[in-house]
């Protein structure tokens, strides 16, 4: 059974974000809708000796309330050093801390990436194969797009030859489902329930972080604090 999902980028995601990926075999990036202000579009929280801290890309929304996730632009580059400097200060002394350093210092030095959603994609593919994550990624412009929010879903589903699509349960107060009944597409949601701690710096555990503070914790057992995730990879 070929299983869907559809979400909207977030910038470097928690693990629940890439639990959602890793249990189908087509993930759709879906920017092609209005960006939100203060939500995970733009943002996340790491851990720091103070508890957790947000970590927010500067983006231009001046005038510019009803842009689409796609066409958000960065707002200038001095968020990078801070972002990159509060990592590494907060992370530098974890297990594995070492083996992500490069390619991430390399994101926020070197690589000049103008858009949100550019910079979110560019993230989730490095962790996807970090943590072993081999399906396949897409984008929602690649296909036609109709108004009503469940036909958007559905559509894509038909297009991708899904019998299953897997939402994060947030979309329940919206997702009507006789659409997809009427599709004979089942219709099932993420559980983000009972994932186990695991080992963290500074104290109590605190849940739902960025995914960077489980890798630099964790690295390549990782999959033991996510449901999805094949530990032979």
């Amino acid at each position: 059974m070929k299983k869907v999902a559809i979400s909207q980028s977030n910038y470097i995601p928690w693990r629940g974000y890439f639990d959602l990926i890793a249990s189908v075999d087509e993930f759709v990036i879906f920017d092609e809708v209005q960006y939100t202000r203060r939500d995970w579009r733009n943002r996340n929280k790491i851990k720091t000796r103070d508890g957790s801290q947000w970590l927010t890309v500067p983006v231009k929304v001046k005038g510019k309330y009803l842009q689409k996730i796609r066409d958000t632009q960065i707002e200038n580059n001095a968020w990078q050093d801070k972002h990159w400097k509060t990592i590494k200060n907060n992370y530098s002394k974890t297990p594995y801390f070492f083996e992500l350093e490069k390619e991430l210092k390399k994101i926020y030095y070197d690589e000049k990436i103008l858009y949100l959603s550019k910079l979110n994609r560019r993230l989730i593919d490095l962790f996807c194969e970090y943590l072993g994550i081999t399906t396949k990624i897409r984008d929602s412009f690649e296909f036609k797009l109709k108004d009503d929010q469940t036909e958007r879903l559905v559509n894509i589903c038909i297009d991708l030859d899904a019998e299953e699509y897997i939402s994060g349960p947030a979309a329940k107060n919206y997702i009507n489902d006789s659409v997809f009944k009427k599709n004979n597409i089942k219709l099932s949601y993420a559980d983000y329930s009972d994932y186990p701690k695991y080992n963290q710096q500074f104290g109590e555990f605190i849940n739902n972080l960025s995914i960077l503070d489980l890798v630099f914790n964790c690295g390549k057992s990782s999959y033991k604090y996510m449901k999805h995730l094949d530990k032979n990879f």
